[in-house]
């Protein structure tokens, strides 16, 4: 359906229409787009009492989701509306379970009594009319209408989880537990009053001990989101945030809920990345440009792997392109390397050849005849050929002028030794920033690059 500006400016009909339940039954039916132009046109009463009608406009990922889970996980970026879901899921249990005994877990007790009790989305704020709670702070209970009693705890004191029971629990903020195994260990050990005893986590990713027991634990239910997915954030924030944060580790991680693993005896991890970050608009005019190029071995194959790297005037060499290309027909592949070498005006494509030698120079020179095509043929295995590489990162000597996800995650995937635990069926956006790296740390050191030799 589509709701117009004119739909929206009479306030009286809007109001009329809003207390006979009209514009609930259309609002529950928008998009989130339509939404949003309906709360613009609304006076401040009127959004405060659809959002304090909470069924039925919450999305998708505040949802309980069904089965018979013993563990919800909302993981989800900030803004998704985790907070709102736990409070509204605790106050329902209360509701329906008048001797429940509940806990509450924060990262601490100021965090939990800010947040879960007394926050715009917390335990006080989310209650109904006729429902009112009332906190006990001596006790640190938060006392429910119906009997249901919720303790706050506080997760740098596991050990007070030691011996109380739960029906019923809510972990917020499971990123920022220190040494917060005690408190879930004991809090799982505790959960076991009433026939069907459940928690709910929210919280922001990030990878810690504690994260890693709930993911790993039985009867694991999990709701993943983004900040964007909540169309009753203002737009101008969230189009802020992502032109800020947008594809970079922070913004995947605190926008887009993404659980940013660093992967055991990887040669890059995301913080070595992080700190070999620069702005594009500090590469200048590059010394030489190389372009390596990682061939699909059939026409119908995996990604074709296409990095640009530069040598800058510090003497750094920086990445300052990824345009692979996936599952392209070798034409496609062929082209998009000739428009790369066209932009950058490369003086060099390094393309391995292992897969034939000439099919692969002959297919780029089908694209453009005068690229500077060296077909190169790799006597090591891609994760081998790569150590020298991560180690030129390590000294410095290699940056990224952007953010490229992709093939970030591929370089944290290769691990010492040869082996690769990243994201697809081979690093090739990876083995193509490797070639173009090593062709110029090679010609910057007058050395040999090992596992590369010139056909």
């Amino acid at each position: 359906m589509k709701i117009t500006g004119a739909d929206l400016t009479a306030t009286d009909a809007t109001t009329r229409r809003w207390r006979s339940g009209d514009l609930l039954d259309i609002a529950r039916r928008m998009t989130a787009e339509e939404l949003r132009l309906l709360l613009s046109g609304m006076t401040e009463g009127q959004k405060a009492e659809l959002i304090a009608r909470w069924y039925g406009f919450e999305n998708d990922g505040q949802r309980e989701p069904p089965g018979d889970w013993r563990i919800w996980l909302i993981r989800a970026g900030r803004g998704f509306g985790k907070t709102r879901a736990g409070s509204e899921w605790v106050s329902e249990i209360a509701r329906n379970h008048g001797d429940a005994r509940i806990a509450l877990v924060a990262a601490t007790q100021a965090d939990g009594q800010r947040v879960m009790i007394d926050g715009p989305s917390g335990l006080i704020a989310v209650a109904r009319s006729g429902e009112e709670t009332h906190w006990v702070k001596g006790r640190r209970e938060l006392r429910f209408a119906s009997g249901a009693v919720a303790t706050l705890y506080s997760a740098e004191a596991g050990e007070e989880l030691r011996g109380p029971e739960h029906d019923f629990a809510w972990c917020d903020e499971l990123a920022k537990w220190r040494r917060g195994e005690a408190a879930w260990d004991n809090l799982v050990l505790g959960l076991r009053l009433g026939e069907r005893p459940r928690a709910v986590v929210t919280t922001t990713p990030r990878v810690n001990a504690v994260m890693q027991r709930v993911l790993a634990a039985p009867g694991l239910a999990e709701t993943l989101g983004r900040t964007r997915d909540n169309p009753w954030l203002p737009a101008y924030f969230v189009s802020a945030m992502l032109e800020s944060y947008g594809g970079t580790r922070l913004g995947r991680q605190e926008l887009d809920g993404e659980l940013l693993e660093d992967i055991e005896g990887a040669l890059w991890t995301r913080g070595l990345i992080e700190r070999c970050r620069i702005g594009a608009d500090e590469i200048g005019k590059p010394v030489r440009v190389v372009i390596g190029v990682d061939p699909p071995a059939t026409a119908h194959g995996d990604a074709c792997g296409i990095v640009v790297a530069a040598l800058l005037r510090d003497g750094r060499v920086a990445v300052v392109e990824d345009a692979s290309v996936e599952t392209p027909p070798p034409a496609m592949w062929a082209q998009a390397v000739a428009a790369a070498a066209a932009r950058w005006g490369a003086d060099r494509v390094v393309a391995e050849s292992n897969m034939g030698g000439e099919m692969v120079e002959g297919t780029l020179r089908q694209a453009d005849c005068a690229l500077p095509v060296v077909p190169v043929h790799a006597s090591v295995g891609k994760a081998r050929r790569a150590e020298p590489v991560a180690i030129a990162y390590e000294r410095g000597d290699v940056v990224h002028a952007a953010v490229f996800a992709a093939l970030e995650d591929q370089l944290c995937g290769l691990q010492v030794g040869g082996a690769y635990a990243g994201p697809g069926r081979s690093p090739d956006r990876a083995d193509a920033c490797v070639w173009a790296l090593a062709a110029l740390l090679e010609g910057r050191r007058k050395g040999k690059v090992p596992g590369i030799t010139r056909v």
